[in-house]
């Protein structure tokens, strides 16, 4: 056999789970609670904008930063809600989504021996890039049910070659929202060891329960050393548009628009007419959002805990994490789970196994609830009748 010219990194990986399991439901027909994409909720007045946009400005290549409107907008969203002033020309750029930002922070930052630290579970882009671009993953890993960070744990992660640390938050697949003292531990060490912080924050809009999310660019000491990413397919429920925006300081944000130039160059403008337009809309629309979607989780919470699973902490995000153990068979681990909660039940979810890397736990599934009430009760019907509950 012809050996492999491509990098191992994508050689010898996988397809990813997700696309694994939102392949399975289509041919089984289950109701798709893995992949965490909306089926509702997108507000017309966005689609419209990009619409007319469509027609009335220029389909040609934009500006390679975005367009000035969006940029604006995202400066302006960052002071109404945190009160952070923001350089829209010198401290904003416009990506092909959150994914690509994350890409371009890290292609940028990272070079071969650099390590940069990561909480486990993680978003499952993160470490194939990290890998891709020379550096070594340092995980910290967080435990059910609360997920708390052991901030020795965390200290021990950090040391003289530590480059970079990627901060999801509110993160995936946890739900888990940082508290005021773990971002502060963060920054701490940071600053200490001249690290980067890549804030992976896409889900800023979606933090239940009344409580405040706070970026870490803004915790002292992490203005000028944290790449803030947010993404308008998670604020607007349009994850198939890809615009995602950077927010960093300029000495961070010149060399990764020189990075963002050769990935994808520029995002559709139309899109980014839509967004701008979002991202102004009046707070009654945020608002509605983080309360409609704590309703939904409130309601697959209601339907796991009535079949007998126990769930993990969910602060934010469209996900919740259920410990199969009262309902899986002998030496059934979460792949196997999940894949017969798929073909058997009719409802797909995600092994939670899929977002660690050495010795992960295999009691876990993700759930998302980020889709219609009526398809969460069918989902919730098929789950009661297939385990014989309620």
């Amino acid at each position: 056999m012809t050996k492999s010219r491509a990098h191992p990194v994508f050689a010898e990986g996988g397809t990813t789970v997700f696309e694994v399991f939102s392949a399975l439901a289509r041919e089984t027909g289950a109701i798709n609670l893995g992949q965490g994409f909306p089926d509702h909720g997108e507000p017309e007045e966005v689609i419209a904008a990009a619409r007319a946009a469509f027609s009335e400005r220029s389909n040609q290549y934009p500006p390679m930063m975005g367009v000035p409107e969006l940029r604006r907008a995202v400066a302006d969203h960052a002071r109404r809600f945190y009160g952070l002033d923001v350089d829209p020309m010198r401290e904003v750029m416009v990506t092909s989504g959150a994914t690509e930002a994350l890409t371009a922070a890290i292609l940028t930052f990272v070079q071969p021996g650099d390590e940069v630290v990561t909480f486990e579970p993680m978003y499952d882009s993160y470490a194939p890039m990290i890998r891709r671009a020379g550096g070594i993953v340092r995980p910290v890993r967080l435990s059910a049910p609360d997920w708390s960070v052991d901030e020795d744990a965390l200290a021990a992660a950090f040391g003289p070659r530590t480059r970079a640390i990627i901060v999801n938050n509110p993160m995936n697949p946890t739900g888990k929202l940082f508290s005021a003292r773990e971002l502060s531990a963060i920054a701490r060490l940071c600053e200490k060891f001249d690290a980067v912080a890549i804030a992976d924050e896409v889900y800023e809009h979606l933090v239940f329960d009344n409580q405040r999310f706070t970026p870490l660019i803004t915790v002292p000491g992490m203005r000028e050393r944290t790449i803030r990413v947010g993404s308008a397919g998670k604020t607007f429920s349009l994850t198939g548009w890809k615009v995602g925006y950077i927010t960093a300081a300029p000495d961070l944000l010149t060399p990764l628009s020189r990075c963002h130039q050769f990935l994808t160059f520029s995002t559709p403008p139309s899109l980014q007419y839509g967004v701008a337009h979002g991202l102004a809309m009046k707070d009654d629309y945020f608002q509605g959002l983080t309360r409609r979607m704590n309703d939904k989780r409130d309601l697959l919470v209601r339907a796991l805990s009535g079949i007998g699973l126990n769930l993990g902490v969910c602060a934010g995000t469209y996900f919740l994490i259920a410990d199969i153990g009262v309902l899986a068979k002998p030496g059934e681990d979460d792949v196997a789970f999940a894949t017969r909660l798929t073909r058997e039940a009719g409802v797909a979810s995600i092994p939670v196994s899929a977002f660690f890397g050495r010795d992960p736990p295999r009691n876990l599934i993700r759930f998302c609830f980020c889709k219609t009430d009526e398809t969460l009760n069918e989902a919730a019907r098929r789950l009661t009748g297939h385990f014989g509950r309620g």
